[in-house]
């Protein structure tokens, strides 16, 4: 199957209902009329003679006219982060030319007279027209490539990750096609480079439901356009939640009962924080998704009706439910292995395996890390409990290992964010001459605290190795736009053995 087999469907069964719509603008796009700029899109494509079209700008209608018409012409495509330096953005699309570029006028203007570049801002994007009229169908070969995305690049330079058509039909298959009601819309606020906001698109049309775009994330716009747009399900990164609830202080709701269902991921989740958007959006059902560029989205999630048990239950074992990213999706194996790969007990830490058909795995230049028997290592660290729920440690490559001894900085930092004083944490390893790493932590607070009574706190709630040998105090914690945190900044931080 083909990407764009599923838009067709969508303007079959829903041709007339507005699709997307620019919360900036106010402009909007039927199922029908999406259909229609996609075809005429795809032919343009096909003409240039590119082997990829890139994508660098912030949400708008052009979006998902690219992606469609993509998918329809052959041609991959790759949503870049406009956010990055030039000269990064740069290196980027010269790993994939020649390409065709969708951008903004100021990027347009930077890059016109490139060699092995059809350069195009969104409006000229619209105007554009093929020179012939004949309108070739798009292949149903599932090995196409669909989609190249970059890697954030936190750890190394970004990796080009490569979905087929295979991996994202495979994922958006696993919803109800035509299942959306008249009244139902999506805020979407993920950027267009991440793989979220791919997938919001493709099951967002699968389903028949309305998506409302925002370009840019502030809280109280956000919860602005919820309103305004009678949204009924969104999905935001744990910092933007954490933003939103912080927005809402000193109020006992957040007065948007039609907004049906949250669901977040991309980070990890403060336990206070999910604690007390729960409280302020008591009509809204709660779910944490966890998943990969390389593995399509989605692998596993904690639903609503774990989020409430857990939210009611006096058991700590439940409470910390809270904090997993919850059970396997159909289709989905999770697998925890050690150092030399053998798979370890229940509650051992170790390193996250991933198995299914949405599973990519697959890098431009590199090819495919899945193993013989269809295992991909995500390099994310945690564990399985005893019912099966996931828990994330962070990066595999983040582990401090003090003294022979792996420390999971997670659970140190979920220690820490239960302080009453504790807004948010991040813990790293540092150098040591004595343990060869020693633990350290950055902390934003909301009320003042000491050095002292932290450390305190984390050897009463833990064993004395995990009690952080420094304590810094930051205003703020850093991250990126994706909700990812910066752990080698806070690493730099304490670079200078002790």
């Amino acid at each position: 199957m083909n990407i764009a087999l599923f838009l067709e469907m969508a303007a079959d069964a829903q041709g007339d209902r507005v699709a997307f719509k620019d919360a900036l603008t106010g402009e909007s796009i039927s199922f029908g009329g999406l259909y229609k700029a996609a075809q005429a899109k795809s032919q343009v494509l096909h003409e240039s003679g590119v082997s990829h079209c890139v994508l660098v700008d912030t949400s708008n209608l052009t979006i998902p006219v690219t992606l469609f018409a993509c998918g329809w012409a052959g041609i991959p495509y790759v949503p870049i982060n406009y956010r990055l330096t030039a000269e990064e953005i740069d290196a980027l699309i010269n790993r994939v030319k020649p390409a065709f570029v969708v951008t903004d006028t100021e990027h347009r203007q930077a890059w016109a007279d490139r060699d092995e570049l059809v350069v195009h801002d969104r409006q000229s994007f619209r105007e554009v027209h093929a020179t012939s009229a004949d309108v070739a169908h798009w292949s149903m070969e599932p090995e196409d490539v669909a989609v190249v995305l970059f890697t954030s690049g936190t750890t190394g330079a970004p990796k080009a990750a490569i979905m087929r058509h295979r991996h994202l039909v495979s994922y958006t298959l696993m919803m109800d096609f035509n299942s959306a009601d008249d009244d139902e819309a999506a805020l979407v606020t993920v950027p267009p480079y991440h793989i979220a906001g791919i997938a919001a698109i493709l099951t967002s049309v699968y389903q028949c439901r309305r998506v409302v775009q925002l370009a840019t994330f502030e809280p109280r716009n956000w919860l602005k356009v919820a309103r305004d747009e009678d949204i009924t399900s969104t999905f935001v990164v744990p910092t933007m939640l954490s933003r939103i609830v912080e927005s809402l202080e000193g109020q006992r709701s957040a007065n948007l009962p039609q907004l049906r269902s949250i669901s977040y991921g991309g980070g990890k989740m403060p336990l206070n924080v999910i604690r007390r958007a729960m409280d302020l959006f008591p009509d809204t059902e709660f779910t944490n998704a966890y998943g990969l560029t390389e593995t399509s989205s989605t692998i596993t999630v904690l639903g609503p009706e774990e989020h409430r048990i857990a939210l009611a239950s006096e058991d700590p074992k439940t409470q910390k439910r809270l904090t997993s990213v919850g059970l396997p999706v159909p289709g989905i194996e999770i697998a925890v292995r050690d150092d030399e790969g053998k798979a370890v007990p229940i509650n051992v830490h170790g390193e996250i395996f991933v198995r299914g058909e949405q599973v990519s795995g697959e890098y431009e230049g590199i090819g495919s890390r899945v193993d013989s028997d269809g295992w991909f290592p995500t390099r994310d660290a945690g564990f399985v409990d005893e019912d099966g729920y996931l828990f994330l440690d962070g990066r595999a490559d983040d582990v401090i290992v003090r003294g022979g001894e792996n420390l999971s900085p997670g659970e140190i930092e979920d220690v820490l964010r239960e302080h009453e004083s504790v807004r948010d944490a991040a813990v790293v390893g540092m150098p040591s001459e004595e343990w060869g790493e020693a633990v350290a932590a950055a902390i934003e607070v909301s009320r003042e605290v000491t050095v002292e009574a932290l450390q305190s706190w984390v050897k009463d709630h833990m064993r004395s190795s995990r009690v952080p040998e420094q304590i810094q105090f930051w205003d703020e914690l850093p991250y990126n736009e994706t909700g990812k945190l910066l752990r080698r900044v806070v690493k730099e931080a304490f670079a200078k053995p002790s």
